[in-house]
């Protein structure tokens, strides 16, 4: 037990120093709230436990959920949410992603597990592929997804397999979700690992159209604001028409008045989250 103790301490100072060295002096194991106070919505959080994810010298923070009833239902399958972030809460603390994430707690509700990944802010050491879910201009009309994902989509990659792998996950109800810059992720996870999924649930983001084809046979339901200045409503619009084109049914939810808070009135309905548990994969 001491030398399991010992091994994750040496891995706690690794972290550290590669984070100073980047002019970040942040621990993702361990929150450091006497420098940076705990905001009130993070304490809807406090059950989500601190982790990363390692992979080719790469760092990813996540939090994850676990069910609080898994004791109980020895030999039970839970399902799983995947969350991603905005470019907006980019870092290293592994408290960001959560910033503008306010949903009804549908983990109460529905017993599941919430994986949530935070992308790695750009330093003066990095480059761009290795500080975004989707490397593209979100303020394109459109765009094509690159042959090789970024360094954090890749990690995320790794990071969901394992946690399907290891944890008491049904396979039949994996789901995902992403606002803004997670919303492009939501669509290029879709697009690249399409078998994982029950559901899907874009935010204001956009996908390759070349793939709408293949994303027929998943239930998704977009949400976009009519004025968003940040992220083209078309990109949402055109992702729709493209997967009814090749035969899909996605359900779409564009809100008349609101520009690039897509995410507020979505995440907030509780019906959005009843839909989504009632995706099971055949």
């Amino acid at each position: 037990m001491m030398k399991k103790y010992n091994m994750r301490g040496i891995w706690i100072v690794f972290f550290l120093v590669i984070q100073i060295e980047a002019g970040v002096a942040q621990n993702p194991l361990v929150p450091d709230y006497q420098e940076k106070p705990k905001e009130p919505w993070e304490a809807r959080f406090d059950a989500f436990e601190f982790n990363v994810f390692r992979k080719d010298g790469h760092v990813l923070p996540f939090r994850l959920y676990s069910p609080d009833n898994m004791a109980k239902g020895k030999g039970k399958k839970y399902p799983l949410v995947i969350f991603f972030h905005g470019a907006g809460e980019k870092g290293f603390d592994n408290r960001t992603q959560f910033k503008r994430f306010n949903p009804a707690a549908f983990w109460k509700k529905y017993p599941c597990f919430v994986l949530a990944p935070e992308c790695p802010a750009k330093t003066a050491q990095t480059t761009n592929a290795e500080s975004v879910w989707v490397d593209t201009p979100y303020g394109a009309q459109s765009h094509h997804m690159k042959k090789q994902p970024t360094w954090p989509m890749q990690l995320a990659i790794s990071l969901i397999r394992r946690t399907i792998r290891e944890n008491a996950v049904d396979s039949r109800r994996v789901y995902v979700t992403g606002l803004s810059m997670g919303g492009y992720a939501t669509w290029e996870i879709l697009q690249r690992e399409g078998k994982w999924f029950a559901a899907a649930m874009p935010v204001c983001g956009g996908g390759d159209l070349d793939y709408a084809p293949e994303l027929g046979r998943i239930p998704i339901w977009v949400f976009h604001g009519a004025v968003d200045h940040t992220v083209p409503v078309s990109n949402s619009r055109d992702m729709v028409a493209a997967i009814r084109k090749a035969g899909g049914n996605p359900k779409y939810t564009e809100y008349p008045d609101v520009d690039h808070g897509a995410w507020t009135p979505t995440y907030s309905n509780p019906e959005v989250w009843d839909w989504l548990f009632q995706q099971v994969k055949k």
